[in-house]
């Protein structure tokens, strides 16, 4: 009898989960709930960021009873990424890689995770929304927009997607959009990776500053070089930071930053992914209805 459709890809889907997950981790970062995470490279393993709350002795399960004891070598909120290096031999294979810029909407893929029993569990559905390079409201960059049409179980952040050749192509979490499933993409997990292995962190320049949108009356309006109604008010200026070395002041309204207009917070969080760390640029803030000029030059966030 002739093999059907289906069963053919129930078989490939199987494969896929077999050979994939011979990789996939129950990480215990966190005391009611393990979450999931993959070996990338020989010892480290990468997982979901907000599923860890602990920086030592930290459980990996690749199997049932045999823990293997790993401590958090750097995280990235922003991403939602961290990684852990296994501090004993026992970790499992490397997985393979696959092309995460070659999904198409449509596509079946399996997201792969393991219960609080160890269990390698999986979850089937396809790839319901691609777009190019998308910034999550933590202010990181992800060199795609992959959303998933599936139900990513709980413990299942951390835990990679896998397409029909077993082939893993990402990094799933709720972690960045309110909840919803997502995945972080294998480009952008390579690059936080190899950065965090070298750092510890990832160096994002930054300002120094809390701020609130306000609205500009008329009157402030007419004085600015572009065209505005609203601005950035300076609630707090951190010491020693950027802003302060550059003489901004609280209660500033700070309205561009090379000629770009800062409505929003989002405004300078998105422009402040586009610069880099000891990069000097030019802002205007008014201050007592004048505008003023600012050189800022931008320094690594500090380590929290």
């Amino acid at each position: 009898m002739a093999t059907s459709v289906l069963e053919t890809l129930s078989n490939e889907f199987a494969a896929a989960a077999s050979s994939a997950g011979a990789s996939v981790a129950a990480i215990y970062g966190r005391r009611w709930m393990p979450s999931s995470g993959i070996q990338w490279q020989k010892g480290v393993f990468v997982t979901a960021d907000h599923t860890i709350r602990r920086e030592e002795d930290i459980p990996v399960f690749v199997e049932e009873g045999k823990p293997l004891k790993a401590k958090l070598a750097g995280r990235d909120p922003s991403t939602d990424l961290a990684i852990l290096k296994i501090v004993e031999d026992g970790a499992p294979p490397i997985p393979q890689f696959g092309d995460s810029g070659a999904l198409k909407i449509g596509h079946f893929v399996l997201a792969l995770g393991r219960s609080r029993g160890s269990k390698l569990v999986a979850s089937a559905g396809i790839v319901g929304g691609l777009s190019g390079e998308w910034e999550p409201r933590r202010g990181g960059r992800l060199d795609q927009h992959i959303r998933l049409d599936l139900e990513l179980y709980p413990g299942f952040s951390g835990g990679p997607l896998v397409n029909t050749q077993g082939k893993v192509v990402g990094i799933n979490t709720r972690g960045l959009a309110r909840g919803r499933a997502v995945t972080i993409p294998l480009a952008t997990v390579n690059r936080v990776v190899s950065e965090l292995l070298e750092k510890g962190h990832i160096s994002r320049p930054y300002l120094g500053l809390a701020m609130q949108p306000v609205a500009l009356p008329e009157s402030l309006r007419g004085k600015l070089a572009t065209p505005q109604n609203s601005a950035l008010l300076v609630m707090h200026v951190e010491p020693s930071s950027p802003a302060e070395k550059a003489g901004i002041l609280l209660g500033d309204l700070l309205t561009d930053v090379l000629g770009s207009a800062l409505e929003d917070t989002a405004d300078i969080q998105h422009l402040l992914g586009s610069f880099k760390v000891g990069e000097a640029v030019q802002a205007t803030v008014l201050r007592a209805g004048t505008p003023v000029k600012v050189s800022v030059t931008l320094v690594d966030r500090p380590a929290r």
